[in-house]
């Protein structure tokens, strides 16, 4: 092999080109940076004849790695070693990770195989195998009706029981819960999501009065279309699970807001007469149960008092009675004693025994002034002119 060989050049590189005339010439000598034309130079950079050079170098070995004996052919070692190191990279080709929230579905020749849950997995390299990850764990939500921006009357108008028009703009929250169902039950899984959602919004709805849906049953609208889509999905076998269906706007037309205010607004008038009067019956009715108790109450205390105090006028005469049979007489005159005293105790009378006398009897004037206390004795004598006996002691004021 000649060193001047440009197809196989020497370790130098390759010689310098030649003129017309077989003269060689020097190649031109680059500066180096500090000093002038004849300073050292520095590593020689790769030219364009050397790059061809080592391209040629390398073309070279592998015809001499592939070629068989005297160059004639193909190596048997070299087709098995390219074999294997292709079969190699097909059959890693077939390593994959499932992430936490994945669950993998495996194909074989389009066929479910199986599925795999988190963590490095294998399978059978394409077209054998394939594998689809679905996210089993992760939140899906889907706005039907537009934005607060963007609104979409073709899926937010809808017609209530009552035959009233509302706006209905929702949300449906939603996961995957069969991930084997999810990839080969349905098409366009997002798209059948929002059909069904839109469909249920519809039907409950359909059958719910007007002010129901803008008021206190919208909670319950909600539960209805979350198991009218559950249900819906569950017949598919779609492997969803609805997780939540919001209602986040709920009002009548744009045309007909105004007039639905008045209405509303009508309706809270008659509501609040409704209350003041329900407050002034449930007084009214209160009170009187309170006088109607009071007088029962009375009543039986009156009851009670009658009959304790009969109870003890019977006992009391039961008593009289039979000291009366020991005694008539004693009792008669304590009897008679008594019953005087009552009646004369709170009276301004003056009982005089006049007995044995003649002589008129002059009273004092204290005899006949109200008092609360039993007054003192009045002795009461005759006149001095008479000559009489002066009379006995006057008996006490009552």
């Amino acid at each position: 092999m000649p060193w001047n060989d440009n197809a196989n050049p020497g370790p130098w590189g390759a010689p310098p080109p030649n003129d017309g005339n077989g003269d060689k010439k020097p190649p031109p000598r680059r500066p180096t940076g500090g000093g002038g034309g004849n300073g050292p130079r520095g590593p020689r950079r790769p030219e364009g004849p050397e790059l061809n050079a080592a391209f040629e170098r390398l073309q070279q070995q592998a015809r001499d790695f592939f070629g068989g004996p005297g160059g004639n052919g193909i190596r048997p070692g070299a087709i098995a070693a390219v074999a294997g190191v292709g079969f190699g990279l097909w059959a890693l080709s077939g390593v994959y990770i499932v992430q936490p929230n994945e669950q993998a579905v495996v194909t074989t020749f389009g066929a479910y195989s199986r599925s795999e849950g988190p963590g490095i997995r294998y399978h059978l390299p394409a077209p054998l195998e394939r594998v689809e990850k679905v996210p089993v764990t992760s939140l899906n939500r889907i706005d039907i009706g537009g934005t607060a921006t963007n609104d979409v009357p073709a899926e937010s108008l809808m017609l209530t029981g009552d035959e009233n028009i509302v706006d209905v703009d929702f949300s449906v929250t939603w996961r995957v819960a069969n991930a084997r169902n999810f990839v080969f039950n349905v098409r366009d899984q997002d798209d059948a999501v929002k059909a069904v959602a839109e469909s249920a919004m519809r039907e409950v709805v359909g059958r719910t009065p007007l002010q129901d849906v803008l008021t206190r049953g919208r909670g319950q609208v909600q539960a209805q279309a979350a198991e009218t889509m559950q249900r819906t999905l569950d017949s598919w076998n779609a492997g969803v699970t609805v997780v939540e269906v919001q209602i986040r706007t709920a009002n009548p037309p744009t045309e007909v807001v105004a007039a639905f205010r008045d209405v509303t607004n009508a309706q809270q008038d008659a509501e609040s007469a409704a209350n003041e009067a329900n407050t002034y019956r449930n007084r009214v009715i209160n009170e009187a149960k309170g006088d109607a108790a009071k007088l029962i109450e009375s009543a039986r205390g009156y009851r009670e008092q009658s009959v304790r105090e009969a109870t003890g006028d019977v006992s009391r005469f039961d008593q009289i009675y039979t000291e009366y049979r020991k005694a008539p007489g004693v009792t008669k005159e304590r009897l008679y004693i008594e019953t005087m005293q009552r009646v004369l105790q709170n009276s301004n009378k003056v009982v005089i025994d006049g007995k044995g006398a003649s002589a008129p009897i002059i009273l004092p004037p204290d005899v006949f002034r109200p008092r609360t206390a039993a007054p003192p004795a009045v002795r009461v004598e005759p006149q001095p002119e008479t000559g009489a006996a002066p009379a006995p002691n006057a008996g006490a004021a009552r």
